[in-house]
């Protein structure tokens, strides 16, 4: 497989006609997002887009709790699989089917906070500076990325995992890492190969 095969919406939409579910998919809200929303400092409900957001698990768990939620993903199935999700759990949020790359043009220092879970995995390592430019743009000079990052071996397709290195190399340029640990409670076979992080944005 080329990698730059995975910069487009065909590739991704094939793998949800075919009722595939990546391995690296979880099929609920990432339970260190649940923690941190019903712990004892949760974030205030804002703006936040949920970049690459799938079927919308973690679309409808900020929407439960209020925030003002925008899933963001480019495959059509995926959308119509969160709009699914939202109806069942009788919840609003808003989808749009964008490229992430495109944020910026129509998003610009909109959001409160940028929800990063499954979707810096996705995209072509190459492509992860851009990333991290794309992100600074959506946000409010006041907001924060909230983030879950993978730490596993490459092997040339995604899941493209990271290390904590490499995601300070990269952000802190832009960011300031308040947060960035291993989260306790990652689910038994991610435990261990995932980091929960929360940066801000510097001005």
């Amino acid at each position: 497989m080329p990698v730059s095969e995975i910069n487009q919406p065909e590739f991704w939409e094939k793998v949800y006609q075919r009722a595939e579910s990546p391995g690296w998919a979880l099929e609920q809200p990432a339970p260190p997002f649940v923690s941190l929303l019903t712990g004892e400092a949760p974030p205030a409900p804002g703006k936040i887009a949920v970049l690459g957001c799938g079927t919308g698990y973690e679309v409808a768990l900020f929407a439960e709790h209020g925030f003002d939620v925008v899933g963001v993903d480019f495959a059509p199935s995926a959308i119509r699989g969160a709009k699914k999700r939202l109806q069942r759990a009788n919840l609003k949020a808003e989808l749009r089917r964008l490229d992430i790359f495109d944020l910026p043009g129509k998003y610009q220092s909109h959001f409160d906070y940028v929800l990063e879970h499954t979707c810096f995995c996705a995209i072509e390592p190459a492509r992860r500076a851009e990333y991290v430019r794309m992100v600074r743009a959506i946000l409010k000079p006041t907001g924060a990325l909230i983030a879950l990052f993978f730490t596993l071996p490459p092997d040339g397709r995604p899941p493209f995992g990271t290390t904590a290195q490499e995601i300070r190399s990269l952000f802190e340029p832009a960011f300031e890492i308040a947060r960035l640990y291993i989260p306790p409670d990652s689910i038994e076979r991610r435990r261990g190969k995932e980091l929960f992080a929360v940066m801000k944005p510097l001005p």
